[in-house]
């Protein structure tokens, strides 16, 4: 079983990289994908851990085998779409410039959310929220966690709603690049680009289609057909996109930890089931590209 769609702390996961192996091996993963929001600043730690497991006592067949990936956000007529890359070579210099600049263009945003949740009499800083939130790319899941804890809101939920939701008075607004910018930028650090989730979206069947296409012509290579939520008639109907436009089948749970409570590692929500040829044959293409 694998899990190809996995968050840590670096982003907005709650189980930090060395935990997550860990938690992987706890559940006989035989390997995961790492796929942080925007950042790749978690594999070296879950790599390296992983490979000092397999040199100590650990029976390296029970250490789960960690495949670089990352989780790009972007925008298709105003929807906001994913593309995981995986198998990315994190050390390419454009990827990592293109990263830097979106961390800094984050911060920014950032610093601006915090000055309007100050106006509606919140106590919160940016410094406050990078010391409760330490090697994170601080997400508006961070500002609900944190506006929580220091009792602004009764729930998480309620911070989205009165405050940190797209239109309400403290959202404000980010630079985002189009998928098919996103398709290249994995492209070009040697990964394969798949389109996550596609259900979540709720765009109609036509319209799904249409950026399936545009984004295949750009150089797609894979869609998520096997996701937590998805019923047996949403992986039909993504596995028949696949075969349209000869992608690859890929598939992950989104665990993000407590952030996501009942969502777990490998099994979703309890039935979701991502077997290892999934990961041969994504193997084969990452071969072929590296080739």
């Amino acid at each position: 079983m694998i899990d190809l769609h996995v968050h840590s702390t670096r982003s907005d996961g709650t189980f930090s990289p060395t935990k997550l192996v860990d938690y992987a091996m706890e559940k006989g993963l035989t390997a995961f994908a790492l796929t942080d929001h925007d950042s790749v600043d978690g594999l070296e730690e879950a790599i390296s851990y992983a490979a000092s497991l397999k040199q100590e006592n650990t029976d390296p067949r029970t250490v789960p085998e960690i495949i670089p990936g990352v989780e790009l956000s972007s925008d298709y007529n105003g929807k906001e779409i994913h593309i995981v890359g995986l198998f990315l070579d994190y050390h390419n210099p454009e990827f990592s410039a293109y990263l830097a600049e979106f961390v800094a263009e984050r911060n920014r945003r950032n610093r601006k959310m915090c000055e309007k949740l100050r106006e509606h009499g919140i106590d919160i800083t940016y410094e406050a929220l990078l010391e409760r939130f330490p090697n994170s790319v601080v997400t508006r899941a961070h500002y609900g966690r944190y506006l929580l804890e220091i009792g602004a809101v009764n729930n998480i939920r309620e911070a989205f709603d009165r405050y940190l939701g797209d239109h309400c008075p403290c959202f404000v607004a980010r630079k985002i690049i189009a998928p098919q910018e996103a398709v290249s930028l994995i492209l070009n650090a040697k990964g394969i680009p798949i389109m996550a989730h596609p259900i979540l979206y709720n765009l109609s069947d036509a319209v799904l289609d249409q950026l399936t296409k545009e984004l295949k012509d750009a150089g797609l290579m894979g869609i998520e057909a096997m996701y937590s939520t998805y019923t047996s008639s949403d992986e039909r109907q993504i596995r028949r996109l696949a075969e349209k436009y000869d992608l690859l089948i890929s598939g992950g749970s989104d665990f993000h930890g407590e952030n996501k409570p009942d969502l777990d590692l490998g099994t979703g929500y309890g039935k979701l089931y991502v077997p290892d040829e999934i990961l041969e044959n994504l193997k084969e293409k990452a071969r072929t590209i590296r080739a």
